[in-house]
């Protein structure tokens, strides 16, 4: 009898895209492997997750000789070949309405949490820019739970009554640097979802790679990391008023953009 190998996972478990898609799997119970690229953090990785991603972004996703890389193009992929449970709800407007929380999360969302591990983790720029750009940056938080609270209404969860994609998108921003107060309803949603294993055991595997971070702020100051300026993150920081690390950062060799493909 054949042994059909499982699916993998090429991640870093502290990426909210790589988290989205393991949950993902873990809803619809595909057992799966995961793997961590060597050399990501300055976009030379290992020749099989370069083949799977050319942009050498996580996730990427190999099933058998099929290779995906964007997090919301391996969720379709995982929903059409595995389509229960569903991760959207029925009907085409709830499924519009929650490809659009998800959208906006990926995007602007990621996008804040990102500059603040930048901030607070990689020290960028001095104590007035880091003061600046964290009040500006708690001042967009509240918008977006604004926004989401009104999207959430009376829902147990974005997707409605499934656990779904918008859900799994927003968890992880959440769950760290968009952390909502205790008696609100997203602080319920939270811990609606934290009572799903999926949830519990991504979120598990992020917080256990943090303590990995403190090295890696060595190696961004040796320029030896270097971190991912990509579209909707280098937006935030120039719009938000963090043009200078930018500028210092290319000086220094320690940011970096999107690989081109090839």
């Amino acid at each position: 009898m054949d042994v059909i190998a499982k699916p993998v996972v090429w991640e870093h478990p502290l990426s909210p895209y790589a988290q989205k898609v393991k949950m993902a799997l873990r809803e619809k119970g595909v057992a799966f492997e995961t793997r961590m690229p060597t050399g990501i953090g300055v976009g030379t990785t290992d020749d099989a997750f370069g083949r799977a991603s050319p942009r050498r972004e996580v996730p990427a996703f190999i099933d058998g000789d099929v290779a995906i890389f964007e997090s919301r193009i391996i969720v379709d992929y995982i929903e059409e070949k595995w389509p229960a449970p569903p991760l959207l709800p029925p009907a085409p407007a709830d499924r519009a309405r929650c490809r659009m929380i998800e959208e906006v999360v990926d995007t602007q969302l990621e996008a804040i949490g990102w500059g603040l591990m930048e901030l607070r983790v990689f020290r960028r720029g001095d104590d007035a820019t880091r003061a600046k750009l964290e009040t500006e940056a708690q001042r967009q938080i509240g918008q977006f739970h604004a926004f989401l609270t009104r999207h959430l209404g009376d829902r147990p969860f974005f997707a409605g009554e499934i656990f779904g994609r918008p859900d799994m998108a927003a968890l992880p921003h959440l769950l760290a640097s968009a952390k909502p107060a205790e008696g609100t309803p997203l602080a319920a949603w939270v811990a609606r979802c934290m009572a799903r294993e999926s949830a519990k055991l991504t979120a598990a595997e992020s917080q256990a790679s943090l303590a990995g971070m403190a090295q890696v702020g060595e190696a961004v100051k040796a320029g030896l990391f270097k971190r991912q300026y990509r579209d909707h993150r280098l937006e935030w920081m120039m719009r938000s008023g963090g043009v200078e690390i930018v500028r210092d950062g290319m000086a220094a060799g320690n940011i970096r953009f999107s690989t081109e493909i090839a």
